[in-house]
Parts: structure tokens; sequence; C-alpha cells
């Protein structure tokens, strides 16, 4: 599962690169972007059949379909800032700046919340925290030839 995420993900940024580069505006980029990925999902949804799935669970819990309107809005909205920070910035950025979120978002939760995190996790976190630094140090160095 993560390692489709990553290759999806690898997919997408070199398309948003390639997208950049061209001068495409963010929510140009945007709409293209949830265009492709309307088109997979629709596509998998009709392999699979879970479309009637969802439909029949939609159709007898109705009272989630201002959740599900809420969820989309919320994504959009979350989505604008991403694009916007992939096309001005590119998406290597991005992606640093979503990673640290998160680092900092699990450093909160552990202080403010008492959350425990296992060895393995706390490794995770130092590899994660050290990549950030070294990026803030060595990745703004201009290579002459």
């Amino acid at each position: 599962s993560s390692g489709i995420n990553a290759e999806y993900g690898g997919l997408t940024g070199v398309a948003q690169e390639k997208m950049r580069v061209y001068g495409t505006r963010a929510h140009y980029m945007m709409m293209s972007m949830n265009l492709a990925a309307l088109s997979v999902m629709t596509l998998g949804l009709l392999v699979t059949g879970e479309i009637w799935h969802a439909s029949n669970f939609c159709l007898k819990n109705q009272t989630i379909i201002p959740e599900i309107i809420t969820f989309g809005f919320a994504s959009a909205l979350g989505q604008n800032f991403i694009f916007i920070t992939v096309s001005e910035f590119g998406p290597l950025m991005c992606s640093i700046m979503t990673t640290t979120r998160k680092f900092f978002t699990i450093l909160g939760s552990v202080v403010l919340f008492g959350n425990t995190l296992m060895t393995r996790q706390w490794i995770g976190t130092m590899i994660v925290f050290s990549g950030l630094i070294m990026d803030n140090i060595f990745g703004k160095t201009i290579k002459r030839a």
C-alpha cells in the first residue's frame, strides 16, 4: 500500500514539475490533477463494483452526505494551498513543507498530549529531523562548475 502510494507520489511530482516548467497556474494544475485522479478512481470503483456499495451506504445513511460535502470543501481548501505551493516553489519544496508539518504534528502529539512513540518511531522521527536539518544546511548551496 505505501509502496503504491510512493510510486503515485513520485509520478505526481514529475507531472507537477513538468506542468510548472510550462508555467501552468496553480488552479489549472489542481483541476488537471483532480480530473486525472477522478478518472482513475471512477475506473477503479466500476471495475471492483465498490461504486454500488458506496451508493447503497449513502442511501441507507443519508446523514453522512453533509459530512461528505464538508470533507470535500475542506479537502479543496487544503489542496488550494498545496497547489499554490507547488506552482510557486515546486513539488520538492511542497513535500519538504508537508514532511515538516507532519513532524511537528507528531512532536506536538507527544509533548502536548503525552502520546508515546515506540523506539522505531523515534528513530524515524530523528531521521526526518536530521534530513530537514541537512536540507537547511546543505540544500541551499550553489554548486559551481
